[in-house]
């Protein structure tokens, strides 16, 4: 299967455009951000050269291309458009609307720090922004997995359990921007996996017509917000079967997570995205050495796999949760949070501490990895953590 992809080097950003073009979604609303610009931009140009038949549509401003994807998704459009930072930030209030009228919107997120002061470079504070809008958020540490994620992203999304939008998220300039090899699936095989858009409710079905926007009071609003977050809660299970085919085509398998070399691991670092490479060469040499370590890199935040990860963690001795985003609660960031909540009625709790780090694109090198496994042979020998939040890679 993999003898019959196109092996390419690409940046991430045109890995997705080219996900994008096999896709060719019917609408796709488009405005500028660094360091999303590179998505729609290629895309830009297959429209223009007549390698897709989407209608590009260039709006003014991040709120009016989601408002733009929203509208034509509910007229029963294949919709999508791309951002990142501000322009997530500038959305907000039009990513509830796009989940509460379940839309299966595809989003790819180049994630960006938070202003202010301003930045341009990476952190996760936009997406973890975002946790509470009701899109199933995937992440990508690699070119390659980006592109898969994006392709699986549209089963997932308009399968008719879910019918939520999807973001799929990576770490801007180090992965959008930086030339990786990665494996291209055939035109065919894709347009063959995701299949023709048949929406069962639409606003331009003039056989069925329904009203989309209405006005709920207390009445029907809860019963509309519970149906979502059954939708949300369905979707760990779609997302794993959709997988499961996904492998079948492509050679490579994902799962809610991953787990590397944590089959007897005693202390195990988890974090997101491109961060998980630079943590497994340091788990690769460790265990050259002896040590008991692992690395369980989150794939999907959005429906939140607790049970899952719960069991996964369970028999480690020490994990340290690496958050890419200072959340302000004091009490650590948010994969850190939600992780620990999980454990609350578990019978095996390991201990457990956070880690912020590479907040506006600061470097994380493997001295900060070694840094974080040392810290937790420390709290191993002491029997408790002596910090429970600390910032990695500040300046003293």
């Amino acid at each position: 299967m993999a003898g019959e992809q196109k092996r390419v080097a690409m940046t991430g950003n045109e890995a997705v455009a080219h996900g994008m073009r096999q896709i060719d979604p019917d609408v796709v609303a488009a405005y500028p951000i660094t360091p999303q610009t590179d998505i729609v931009q290629f895309f830009s140009s297959f429209v223009s050269n007549g390698a897709v038949k989407t209608e590009l549509v260039t709006v003014e401003s991040e709120h009016s291309a989601m408002s733009a994807t929203i509208g034509a998704s509910a007229a029963g459009a294949r919709a999508m458009t791309a951002t990142s930072s501000q322009g997530l930030a500038l959305m907000w209030e039009m990513l509830h609307i796009a989940s509460g009228y379940r839309l299966p919107i595809v989003m790819p997120v180049v994630n960006r720090a938070l202003s202010g002061p301003i930045n341009i470079h990476c952190d996760h504070s936009d997406t973890m922004g975002t946790l509470t809008t009701g899109w199933i958020q995937i992440y990508s540490e690699s070119a390659q997995e980006a592109y898969d994620n994006l392709i699986q992203a549209v089963r997932i999304a308009e399968h008719p359990d879910v019918l939520l939008p999807v973001m799929v998220c990576q770490d801007g300039f180090i992965t959008s921007h930086g030339i990786e090899n990665l494996d291209l699936l055939p035109d065919e095989r894709v347009k063959n996996f995701i299949g023709e858009y048949k929406p069962q409710h639409y606003l331009l079905n003039l056989e069925d017509p329904i009203t989309v926007g209405p006005l709920q009071v207390q009445n029907y609003y809860t019963e509309t917000k519970v149906q979502e977050a059954k939708a949300m809660e369905r979707s760990k299970q779609v997302i794993l079967d959709i997988a499961d085919e996904y492998e079948k085509i492509s050679g490579r398998k994902y799962g809610l997570f991953e787990a590397y070399k944590m089959d007897d691991a005693e202390r195990v670092i988890v974090v997101l995205n491109s961060a998980a490479g630079t943590t497994k060469a340091v788990v690769d040499r460790l265990r050259a050495k002896g040590e008991k370590v692992g690395i369980l890199k989150p794939r999907v935040l959005r429906p939140f796999p607790a049970r899952e990860l719960v069991d996964a963690l369970s028999s480690a001795k020490a994990v340290a949760v690496m958050d890419r985003a200072e959340t302000f609660s004091t009490v650590g960031g948010q994969v850190f949070t939600e992780i620990r909540a999980a454990f609350y009625e578990s019978a095996r709790r390991p201990l457990m501490s956070n880690y912020i780090f590479g907040l506006g694109g600061r470097d994380t090198t493997t001295r900060e990895i070694n840094k974080v496994f040392s810290d937790l042979t420390d709290a191993l020998e002491h029997g408790r953590v002596e910090k429970l939040v600390t910032h990695l890679d500040v300046r003293e």
